[in-house]
């Protein structure tokens, strides 16, 4: 059984096998759009990675669009995935996948090992999508996505909750809506989880907010009552957003103040199916094209990582990308 850190030790040893030109990957899938994608995923812990296994391989929304190779941070996870997900192949060592996928998702529970994961493939030429969030540090995710416009790869990064129809015509709206003074969302976020504290799910409240109100977040600042707790968020126009931290409830909730008085922010679309999270994946990996800029992906997670700063000592942070 292979364990998540003999995986990251065998990745920054392997990463020199990692020969397969860009070149060859864009002939064969951004030229062909009607070839099939065989995608292999890293990480099987979390219960996205069954779900992608039954998205492509079960209820096939992306008819020749398959999850072909799973490999788990220990054996019973990776048979779990592939059992539920119906993925026809484990591997001991992701390495392995290298010359047998056109596409890479990679779905850790922390985002600290996201990057070193995808690094071969990157660097193979493997269009990948990264499961939120990103990663755990701002300068690593620089590095990362600066390597990956030097090599020509296209990777992208969202929150489920975040990138969907919903939330761009909440944006629409709110685009009408005139001056905005304060934002309040809820949502479920534990600061002490083992998985990155905020990051685990702080990544469903401050993504939507920057697609809705944009990405001149300035500083934020966290208070604690127990388990208890609230975010603040101040654009550069002053607008103060309030992120409830919710930890008895799973559900979401979403007001603005205006002229007209406090607004609950509904949308007035259904979410697309498959949903527009999965299209857009597929999308990059069938044409290359990202959904999402880098600079976004970035100052997300320099967001959260200025939040989990300010967790400790619960004073206001600046928010540095």
């Amino acid at each position: 059984m292979e364990t998540r850190r003999s995986f990251i030790k065998t990745l920054g040893a392997g990463t020199a096998l990692t020969t397969l030109g860009f070149s060859s990957v864009k002939a064969s899938v951004f030229q062909n759009p009607e070839k099939p994608i065989r995608i292999g995923i890293i990480g099987a812990e979390n219960s996205h990675t069954i779900k992608f296994g039954q998205l492509f391989n079960i209820d096939k929304k992306f008819p020749g669009v398959e999850v072909k190779y799973v490999w788990g941070e220990t054996d019973e996870f990776a048979k779990n995935a592939a059992l539920k997900g119906q993925i026809p192949n484990i591997v001991k060592d992701p390495l392995e996948m290298l010359g047998k996928i056109d596409a890479l998702i990679v779905d850790h529970r922390h985002p600290q090992y996201h990057l070193k994961a995808a690094t071969p493939f990157l660097k193979a030429g493997i269009p990948t999508f990264i499961d939120k969030p990103f990663c755990y540090r701002v300068e690593e995710g620089k590095e990362f996505l600066a390597m990956a416009r030097s090599v020509g790869t296209p990777v992208t990064s969202y929150s489920s909750e975040a990138h969907t129809e919903t939330t761009f015509d909440i944006k629409k709206q709110v685009e009408t809506m005139g001056e905005i003074s304060h934002v309040v969302f809820s949502g479920p976020v534990d600061l002490d989880s083992p998985y990155g504290g905020v990051f685990f799910y702080g990544v469903h409240l401050v993504q939507p907010l920057m697609y809705i109100f944009g990405d001149d977040i300035r500083k934020v600042r966290i208070t604690r009552s127990g388990k208890n707790a609230t975010g603040s968020m101040v654009w550069g126009n002053g607008m103060l957003a309030t992120m409830i931290f919710k930890n008895l409830s799973y559900s979401w909730g979403r007001y603005v103040e205006t002229k007209e008085g406090t607004i609950e922010l509904k949308s007035r679309v259904e979410e697309s199916n498959p949903a527009k999270n999965y299209t857009d994946m597929v999308e990059m990996f069938r044409t290359g094209k990202e959904p999402r800029s880098h600079e976004s992906i970035l100052k997300c997670v320099a967001v959260l990582e200025a939040l989990e700063q300010s967790a400790i000592h619960e004073n206001w942070v600046e928010v540095k990308i």
